[in-house]
């Protein structure tokens, strides 16, 4: 495992998008063996998701953090805790121990009055994530909860298609049980599984990636966004909030003088299903 920190004179950088170094550490057997410094090379908030994916990293830790940059975050995989302070050391050592809580982060749209809550606060699926970092108790009991587990897995929608599979990657998924690390479903299916057990779950948005929310939905004149009558129905873009964060968004809809955006996440409103197999209980 891998662990970013945002970094600043051995204490934890308060804004990631503007984090000009991370401390990076490897972790074998649940100790931390070596770390380094990398620089950022001011990337920004967008760019610094796929540079922490190229570093390979499975974790970070961070102080503030825009809604935008946990779903590119999310995108690749990579768990998130967010709203820490301190020493880098202390923090890391503190997820090891399970004892960091995600605040998540809140925003509003390009300078809007829409709020666009957490995303993906404390939340990720099939996406390789591992650590200690959590949002609240589980909520749910079983002789997994606490431990990691390696499970395989094959998402669809109800009509079949597949969107997610770990056996078309050829490697189990590995992550702490109700850590809060996986969708609520996928976490509670796997509570009580043993290694050789498979299971079949439908999963409704309530235990996936939550209802769609209609304050995500947003309309902009085009006299206050200049450039936007050029996009197109589907597009995917990211629009910049006050705080200079990334939210990433599809247009919708578009009129002779506005143009409306969507910044649910695409799996928002829908009902999934798994199909899982525990693999090995670490």
């Amino acid at each position: 495992m891998r662990i970013a920190v945002t970094y600043e004179n051995g204490e934890i950088f308060q804004h990631f998008g503007h984090t000009q170094e991370f401390k990076v550490y490897e972790i074998e057997n649940g100790k931390v063996v070596s770390s380094e410094i990398v620089g950022s090379d001011g990337q920004g908030h967008g760019a610094l998701a796929g540079m922490l994916n190229n570093h390979s990293i499975d974790v970070l830790i961070c102080g503030g953090i825009g809604g935008g940059a946990q779903a590119a975050l999310m995108e690749h995989g990579i768990e998130l805790c967010a709203g820490q302070s301190g020493n880098t050391d202390e923090a890391v050592e503190a997820y090891l121990r399970g004892e960091l809580v995600n605040s998540g982060a809140n925003c509003n749209h390009h300078g809007e009055e829409h709020s666009c809550g957490d995303h993906g606060d404390g939340g990720c699926h099939s996406g390789g994530c591992g650590g200690g970092c959590h949002s609240a108790g589980p909520g749910f009991e079983g002789r997994n909860v606490g431990k990691t587990v390696r499970a395989h897995y094959r998402g669809t929608f109800n009509d079949g298609t597949q969107f997610d599979s770990s056996y078309d990657r050829g490697e189990p998924l590995e992550f702490q049980c109700g850590a809060g690390m996986m969708i609520p479903g996928f976490d509670k299916a796997v509570a009580d599984m043993e290694p050789g057990d498979s299971a079949d779950v439908h999963l409704m948005p309530e235990e996936a990636y939550g209802p769609l929310n209609p304050e995500a939905i947003f309309t902009v004149e085009f006299a206050r966004m200049p450039g936007a009558e050029k996009l197109e129905v589907g597009q995917r873009i990211a629009l910049t909030n006050v705080y200079n964060q990334p939210i990433p968004v599809k247009v919708t809809d578009k009129t002779d003088t506005t143009i409306t955006f969507d910044a649910n996440h695409e799996m928002a409103g829908k009902e999934l299903n798994f199909h899982i197999e525990l693999v090995e209980v670490l």
